[in-house]
């Protein structure tokens, strides 16, 4: 049975190299039925490959391989638990497939003990935000800036924890996965064109109710950029700027499936030249399956 597959492999691969689209497409359609399994072999030819055009078709089925498998992942996670780390570490495997998780969570761990031996139950919230603060953003060196489409890797979980540098969605998606394992009742809310912040009353939270007037839960403000906590009158003042007139609905807590969903909108805009459009439409798919199971 190995003999047979690696006959047939072997006499698919030799085909890589033909001229007829045809051809071409029946030999990837029958290279990408066999999954994952046959990358290894994918990555042994494509070393030995002396055609350009070849090595960019192994490249393609390679990335198709791993993107059917990302697809079937977060269809998974959306309608599952959708955890917010699981959510943003997804996201990094379209551009990273193959990246190694153990130390991200030995980061995050660090981190969050290190923020946790600063914590006790007396502090007020404003107080623990400033501790926040003090670690994450003047300890640890956390920098955010205005989101740029220039720089895919600020949109990448494990990117932004090496290289100290993010934009406010993954900022804001790391300072949330931290509020989270300490227990604070911080959750992301949907101001138009910022990625905000909110301590929540912990009880509102537990009752899940923020029909009439959420602003009301809300006991601080968060900048996932800086770190640094405001009040409502500044929000009041941003949509007077802006022009917008406040609703409700712009307090209310975004659930993780909206923020992954927003931070995978915001990553594809990264990829707008013609070479990489691909990449554009490959993400449109995944925030499709998104929007399925949010509408369930």
């Amino acid at each position: 049975m190995q003999y047979s597959r690696n006959r047939e492999l072997n006499a698919l691969l030799t085909l890589l190299d033909d001229y007829d689209r045809e051809v071409i497409d029946t030999v990837e359609a029958r290279l990408l039925s066999f999954g994952q399994s046959i990358i290894p072999e994918l990555e042994n030819y494509w070393e030995q490959a002396v055609d350009d055009q070849v090595q960019d078709r192994i490249e393609m089925i390679i990335h198709r391989i791993h993107f059917g498998s990302l697809q079937q992942e977060l269809r998974l996670w959306a309608h599952g638990e959708s955890d917010l780390l699981y959510g943003a570490m997804l996201v990094a495997k379209y551009q990273y497939p193959e990246q190694q998780t153990l130390q991200t969570f030995q980061d995050l761990e660090r981190i969050r003990r290190n923020i946790w031996l600063e914590m006790n139950s007396y502090l007020t919230p404003l107080e623990q935000i400033r501790i926040m603060e003090s670690i994450l953003y003047n300890y640890y060196k956390m920098r955010g800036g205005e989101v740029v489409y220039h720089q895919p890797n600020e949109y990448i979980f494990h990117k932004v924890l090496e290289s100290k540098k993010g934009n406010a969605i993954t900022n804001g998606i790391l300072y949330l996965v931290l509020a989270e394992q300490l227990d604070l009742p911080i959750r992301a809310i949907n101001i138009p064109r910022q990625f905000v912040l909110a301590w929540f009353s912990q009880q509102a939270l537990f009752d899940n109710q923020f029909e009439a007037g959420p602003t009301d839960l809300i006991k601080y403000y968060i900048d996932p950029n800086s770190g640094t906590g405001f009040q409502k009158k500044d929000i009041d003042l941003y949509f007077k700027r802006i022009n917008v007139q406040s609703s409700d609905d712009y307090f209310k807590p975004m659930n993780n499936r909206q923020i992954i969903r927003l931070l995978l909108e915001q990553f594809s805009m990264c990829f707008d030249n013609e070479a990489q459009r691909y990449k554009r439409d490959d993400i449109r798919q995944l925030i499709q399956i998104i929007n399925e199971a949010e509408a369930l």
